[in-house]
């Protein structure tokens, strides 16, 4: 049963809770980022872009929501004012973002990667090419903030650290791929407690994977559809994840009458207890 719902003048591209939980805040394709609080069941525009937002975080440290968008900026609003606290410059159009405090990562066209030190949020801390030869998908920061994973539309991953001086730690993988056809990764995320993390694709798969003995823990069998999206829940115990079509494959492959679920998948620790020696 629907117990609650807002609207955006577009299609929602991403979503964000406060910290309390009180107060969601979505971004979309109508280039506005709103505040819905749930209590009032009432939503107001908290920013504003001149393109579609791509990614928005909501970050408790600041008491500020973050927003990156197509028109190549990435904003900081505080809700005192209908403009931006801080505006940053980006080389080009968000694809992805990940921020753990004080952490902030771009994925941005053309394959760039920024990373931000929100301490100081409207200077960029450093910039570079991607390591992977092909479109950014999606970035998901390491739970102890010292690098950030990397998925692209090749089916591969790359695990990069932040300081130069970790950078013989950096690799990339392969992953989600079927002899010859290879799919993109839509989500990476990192388990809250024992800091191993999941990818899920285009292939319908979702596998879990640990970044420090180099291997794969899990696979899973493939669903019908893609996975869009996914996130393990508070304390890790449950791992969430969306089917439906990411239109990887263009217009031709949707199929209205094709229906979309969310899943649940009970985590044993067994299969995402890191096996570092």
């Amino acid at each position: 049963m629907l117990k609650a719902q807002t609207n955006h003048d577009g299609p929602v591209l991403c979503s964000s809770w406060s910290g309390d939980g009180t107060k969601v805040f979505t971004g979309g394709c109508d280039s506005k980022a709103k505040c819905w609080v749930l209590q009032t069941n009432q939503s107001i525009v908290a920013g504003t872009h001149s393109a579609p937002i791509k990614s928005l975080f909501w970050m408790d440290e600041m008491q500020c929501l973050v927003t990156a968008s197509w028109d190549k900026t990435v904003k900081y609003w505080d809700g005192r004012s209908p403009n931006p606290a801080h505006t940053a410059m980006l080389p080009e159009r968000a694809y992805t973002m990940d921020v753990k405090y004080p952490l902030c990562v771009v994925g941005t066209a053309e394959r760039h990667i920024v990373i931000y030190d929100l301490r100081k949020p409207n200077v960029e801390f450093k910039r570079f090419p991607s390591p992977l030869k092909f479109q950014s998908r999606v970035i998901s920061c390491f739970p102890d903030k010292s690098g950030f994973a990397l998925g692209s539309i090749e089916g591969r991953v790359a695990i990069h650290h932040v300081e130069d001086k970790d950078s013989m730690k950096n690799f990339a993988f392969k992953c989600h791929r079927d002899g010859n056809e290879i799919y993109a990764v839509n989500v990476i995320c990192f388990h809250p407690v024992h800091g191993t993390f999941a990818t899920s694709g285009s292939d319908g798969s979702f596998n879990f994977w640990d970044k420090d003995s180099k291997q794969r823990l899990k696979p899973f069998s493939r669903s019908n559809a893609p996975i869009t999206c996914g996130n393990f829940n508070a304390d890790g115990s449950i791992f969430a994840y969306a089917v439906s079509y990411d239109w990887s494959k263009g217009v031709e492959y949707y199929n209205q009458y094709k229906q979309s679920y969310i899943l649940l998948h009970s985590v044993q620790e067994a299969e995402i207890r890191s096996r570092k020696k």
